[in-house]
């Protein structure tokens, strides 16, 4: 199905129609987003099998990974929403141009972060509450993946604009195989050298040993193959996006003006939600390795039902996009509401999956009986609230594709820094990790309750100029 043909040509669309378009772009979506779970639970699979204290490094240092991943992304949001804006109304020039100029903005904020995470790696461990046993840990994971940075952007970027122009095929392919390369070279650097047996063969496998450092060094080995080839795609192949001899690599007012009315409340708003995993982290530190440990495993535990409705939140923001671009406000409010749905229905079924199977899920994910016995308890709280997660996530996507994007920042401000810290701050002393992901449990259905009012409420019009 050709989506930006239909919303052009079509005056009306039928309920029908529109499911086929939410489910045409966000099966690809989601299927990208799935890899990235099967590549979260082997990496934590691999690092878990060298103990407690190895995946307590790397829970450790993940949420400000998270929040340095979520200002990137606002980053790159400010360009690729223009792109599909321009896309929907058929300014192509207008388009090419503006993937330029994101080129140009990502990378040097890459850098940026880049160069300040390496310069506080060495001491930010200590900052988030490290004992010893984990400490070099986390300086060494943190310090390789800081390095990597501009390289992973440049793939975020690449992707984002395959998606906004509706190539969600090609970019989740891509990002499937970067998944798989992932479990190969984390295979080499974490691992040591010798033999394994592989269909009753002994092989001999010439790993690295490099422990939570190699854990690092496979991922951005795996993101730098699959950068070069999804920026291929995006410069040279996709034609809403294609760049070509004699284009003018200069920044304009205009478009820079707009990139930052549309990032910085993302940033504002990714700021605040990966600012409370930190403080989260700093509130279950003191708990001890085992709690640190349980609590990183059941982040990944969960993903398996969040991270599919960020893939449909990535269609919602397309199509809302294209649809405002092309001055359609019905089929963008329709889009919205039946992303929305879509995205309900998804996590709420995986979650009653994830009940089920929690048990067997974290007996894959470590060795260690306390860790899975707590992290099992602690997941099966906050997986009744995924309906309303997804309310919040897929709601996000649906406004970014009219630029209604404040609304999301305060929010989020509210609920996560109003509702979240102090109750989990109260309930922690009290019943330590459980009391910790109750809080989440709580400030999750409150916060979806709020996007569900605003995406009622929303007028869907164009906040923006795309002249």
């Amino acid at each position: 199905m050709n989506i930006i043909s239909v919303i052009h040509n079509e005056k009306e669309l039928h309920w029908r129609q529109m499911l086929k378009c939410v489910w045409s772009l966000s099966i690809p979506a989601m299927l990208a987003q799935t890899t990235y779970i099967v590549m979260e639970y082997i990496d934590a699979a691999m690092v878990g099998s060298l103990g407690a204290a190895a995946s307590a490094s790397i829970g450790l240092v993940a949420p400000v990974l998270w929040f340095l991943y979520g200002i990137g992304m606002a980053t790159v949001q400010g360009f690729s929403v223009q792109v599909a804006q321009f896309i929907g109304a058929k300014k192509l020039l207008y388009s090419r141009d503006t993937f330029r100029q994101g080129l140009i903005c990502v990378t040097a904020f890459a850098v940026l972060i880049s160069v300040i995470g390496v310069y506080i790696s060495p001491y930010l461990p200590g900052w988030l509450g490290a004992t010893p046993e984990i400490y070099v840990g986390a300086y060494d994971y943190f310090q390789v993946y800081m390095f990597g940075m501009p390289i992973v952007m440049l793939r975020i970027l690449s992707t984002a604009m395959l998606q906004s122009s509706g190539s969600m095929k090609s970019a989740s392919f891509f990002n499937s195989i970067m998944c798989v390369l992932d479990i190969g070279f984390n295979a080499l650097f974490i691992f040591s050298s010798g033999y394994v047996a592989i269909l009753g063969i002994d092989v001999w496998w010439p790993g690295f040993g490099l422990g939570v450092k190699g854990a690092a060094l496979g991922t951005i080995t795996a993101e730098g193959v699959t950068a070069c080839i999804l920026l291929y795609l995006a410069m040279l192949r996709r034609k809403y996006t294609r760049q070509k001899d004699g284009m003018k690599w200069k920044l304009t007012w205009a478009c820079l003006r707009d990139a930052l009315k549309i990032s910085c409340p993302i940033a504002l708003e990714q700021g605040v939600l990966t600012g409370a995993m930190i403080a989260m982290m700093i509130i279950v530190a003191p708990l001890g390795t085992v709690a640190i440990a349980a609590n990183s495993f059941a982040i990944t535990a969960e993903s398996f039902c969040y991270m599919p409705g960020y893939g449909i939140a990535i269609a919602a923001t397309t199509l809302v996009g294209q649809s405002i671009g092309a001055q359609k406000k019905k089929f963008a409010k329709g889009f919205a509401w039946f992303s929305l749905g879509t995205g309900m229905f998804t996590m709420g079924t995986l979650a009653v999956i994830m009940y089920v199977l929690a048990p067997e899920v974290f007996a894959f994910l470590t060795p260690v009986k306390n860790v899975q016995d707590l992290g099992t308890e602690v997941l099966r709280i906050q997986l009744l609230a995924e309906p309303l997660f997804a309310v919040s996530i897929v709601g996000a996507g649906a406004l970014r594709g009219v630029r209604d994007t404040l609304f999301s920042s305060v929010m989020n401000l509210v609920s996560v820094w109003g509702v979240r810290i102090p109750i989990a701050l109260y309930l922690v002393g009290i019943y330590g990790l459980h009391g910790a992901w109750t809080a989440m449990c709580l400030e999750i259905c409150f916060r979806g309750l709020l996007f569900l009012v605003r995406i009622y409420k929303q007028k869907w019009e164009n906040r923006g100029s795309m002249e």
